[in-house]
C-alpha cells in the first residue's frame, strides 16, 4: 500500500512510516530566497491589528510614503509655463475655429479668416420660398395662426373667409396642423405672400389653398373612409378586461362592454371558460389614420346562457336591447307573473272562510300552468306544502326582504338552492284555500308582511313598429361583421405596400 504526502507516494505500514520519518529528517532547510519569497510585506491594515504581520504592513506603508515625499520637487518651487501669443496672421484663423462662431449659426470645421479679398454685401439675401408648420392651439383661430407664420393680416383674413365658407372655422379643433408655404416678397418691409396652405379640416376631408393669377383658390381633397366596425372575440380567461385588451379591443370599448354586461349578469358569475364578443365603431382613412367610436354590440356566451346586447339610440337616449328588441328592466323587483291583479293588500272578506281578515299579499289571476318567476335574486328558504297556501315557495333576498308564492300547481325549485331574478320557480295552480287558479304573492320586511306595491316592480322596455324593424336591420348588419375584419384589412394594406 502507498500513502500520499506532500513528498509524493510512500509505502504504507510500519516500514513506510519509518522511511517517511527518514525522509523528513534528511529534507534540506529552506534558503534565504525561499524565506524572502514567503515574506508578505503588504498586509491588510484593517485586520489583525497589533499583530506582527500588521506592524510589518504599517512599516511598509510608512516607508513608501517617505520615499514619495523625498522624490517630490516641493510645494515652494512651482513649475512655470509660458505660451507666446499667436501671430496676427494666425489670429483670424484661430478665431474662426473657436466656439464663438457657433453662437451666430456657423458650422464647425476649419475655415479661412476674412482678408482683403472679402467683399461685404450691402444686404442679406432672402430665401425665395419658406415652408413652415403651425398648429392651432386651444381657443386659437386660423387667422391668428397664419399671422404668426408671417402672413399679412389682409391675406390671412381672406384665407380664413374661404375656409369658413367650406367647413366653418368653429369646426377646426385644437391640434390641427397647418402646412404653410410663403413666397418671395418685393421688399423686406412687407409681409410675404401666402403661396399655399394645406391642412386636414375633417377626418374625411383635406383643404388646400393655392395662389392663382387672380388670387387664392380653395380646393377640396376628399379622403376615402372605411367604416367597417372592429369585432373582437375571445375567451374570458383569468381577466375579462386583460383578455379583451390582448385580443385588440380598445380600452374605452372594454370598459363600456363590462358596464353594459354588468346590468344583466354579475361579473362574479362570468367564468374563465366563457366567451366574449364585442363590436366597436371604427373608421379607417385611406391615409392610414384610425378613429375608434362607440361600443355597438356586447355578448357573453356562458354555454347554456348567452347575454347579448345591442346599442340603440333614439330621441337622444342610448339604450341596450337584446337582439329581439327587449330592453333592460327598471325597478327593484320583477312581476312574478304577467297577469291581472285580482285582489290587493289589505282587509277583505275571505272568499273561502267567509269572514273578514287581513289579506297579506296580492293575487294575480292567471291561467293554470302559467310560469311563476322569482321577483329578485335570492335563496329558496322553503319549497313544499304549507297549509292554506297549498304548494308554497319562500325566497329570501337579503336586507330583511323575503317573498312568498302560494297556490302553485307545481313547484320547480328545491329548498337551499339559489335563484336569479326571472327564474321559473313554479306554475300557477289552485292548491290550498283557493277558489280558482291564481298566484298569491306576499312580501315581508324583517318578518312583517308589507304591501308589495310599496316596492317598485321592474318594467321592461320593448321596441315596436318601425323602430323594431330598423333595430332588426341593425342587428343583421352587425352579425354579418366578421371577427377581426378591420384588423385583416390593415394586414392586407401592409402587404400591398410591401
Amino acid at each position: 500500500m502507498f500513502l500520499r504526502s506532500e513528498h509524493g507516494l510512500v509505502e504504507g505500514g510500519s516500514a513506510s512510516a519509518a522511511s517517511f520519518g527518514r525522509a523528513l529528517a534528511t529534507a534540506p532547510a529552506p534558503g534565504w530566497r525561499e524565506k524572502l519569497a514567503q515574506l508578505d510585506l503588504v498586509t491588510d491594515l484593517g485586520s489583525q491589528i497589533g499583530s506582527r504581520s500588521w506592524f510589518r504592513g504599517a512599516a511598509t506603508c510608512t516607508a513608501l510614503c517617505t520615499i514619495t515625499l523625498l522624490l517630490s520637487p516641493g510645494f515652494e518651487r512651482p513649475i512655470h509655463g509660458y505660451a507666446p501669443p499667436p501671430a496676427a496672421a494666425d489670429r483670424d484663423e484661430l478665431a474662426s475655429q473657436s466656439i464663438m462662431p457657433l453662437a451666430y449659426g456657423a458650422t464647425t470645421g476649419r475655415r479661412m479668416g476674412a482678408n482683403e479679398l472679402v467683399r461685404v454685401l450691402p444686404d442679406t439675401p432672402e430665401r425665395p420660398i419658406l415652408e413652415m408648420n403651425a398648429t392651432l392651439g386651444a381657443g386659437d383661430g386660423l387667422r391668428r395662426a397664419l399671422e404668426r407664420t408671417g402672413v399679412g393680416r389682409g391675406e390671412a383674413e381672406r384665407a380664413a373667409a374661404l375656409v369658413d365658407g367650406a367647413v366653418g372655422l368653429d369646426n377646426l379643433g385644437a391640434g390641427t396642423r397647418l402646412d404653410v408655404t410663403l413666397g418671395r416678397r418685393a421688399t423686406k418691409d412687407v409681409p410675404r405672400p401666402l403661396e399655399k396652405l394645406t391642412f386636414r379640416a375633417r377626418f374625411d376631408l383635406a383643404l388646400e389653398l393655392a395662389r392663382m393669377p387672380d388670387g387664392l383658390a380653395l380646393r377640396r381633397i376628399p379622403i376615402a373612409i372605411d367604416n367597417t366596425p372592429l369585432r373582437v372575440r375571445g375567451r374570458v380567461g383569468s381577466s375579462l378586461y386583460r383578455s379583451a385588451r390582448a385580443a385588440g379591443a380598445p380600452a374605452k370599448a372594454v370598459e363600456a362592454f363590462i358596464k353594459s354586461i354588468a346590468t344583466r349578469v354579475p361579473m362574479s358569475r362570468i367564468g374563465s371558460d366563457d366567451e366574449f364578443d364585442l363590436i366597436v365603431e371604427q373608421a379607417r382613412a385611406e391615409t392610414g389614420e384610425v378613429r375608434l367610436g362607440k361600443l355597438l354590440y356586447a355578448e357573453v356566451d356562458q354555454g347554456e346562457r348567452a347575454v347579448k346586447l345591442v346599442r340603440w339610440e333614439a330621441d337622444g337616449r342610448t339604450q341596450w336591447y337584446d337582439p329581439k328588441g327587449v330592453g333592460e328592466r327598471h325597478g327593484m323587483m320583477q312581476m312574478p307573473v304577467s297577469a291581472r291583479i285580482s285582489s290587493g293588500f289589505g282587509w277583505r272578506r275571505h272568499p273561502v272562510l267567509g269572514f273578514r281578515r287581513l289579506h297579506k299579499g296580492m293575487d294575480f289571476a292567471a291561467p293554470h300552468g302559467t310560469p311563476i318567476r322569482a321577483a329578485a335574486d335570492g335563496n329558496v328558504a322553503y319549497a313544499g306544502r304549507n297549509g292554506g297556501y297549498g304548494n308554497f315557495v319562500k325566497l329570501t333576498h337579503g336586507q330583511g326582504l323575503a317573498t312568498g308564492y302560494g297556490h302553485m300547481s307545481r313547484i320547480a325549485v328545491r329548498s337551499g338552492t339559489r335563484v336569479s331574478k326571472g327564474d321559473v320557480i313554479g306554475y300557477v295552480g289552485s292548491t290550498g284555500l283557493s277558489t280558482g287558479p291564481h298566484l298569491h304573492y306576499e312580501l315581508w320586511r324583517n318578518g312583517a308582511p308589507i304591501n308589495p306595491t310599496s316596492v317598485s316592480f321592474s318594467t321592461v322596455d320593448r321596441l315596436t313598429g318601425g323602430d323594431l324593424s330598423q333595430f332588426r336591420s341593425l342587428v343583421s348588419r352587425l352579425m354579418a361583421v366578421p371577427v377581426g375584419a378591420a384588423r385583416k384589412a390593415e394586414t392586407e394594406d401592409a402587404a400591398q405596400a410591401e
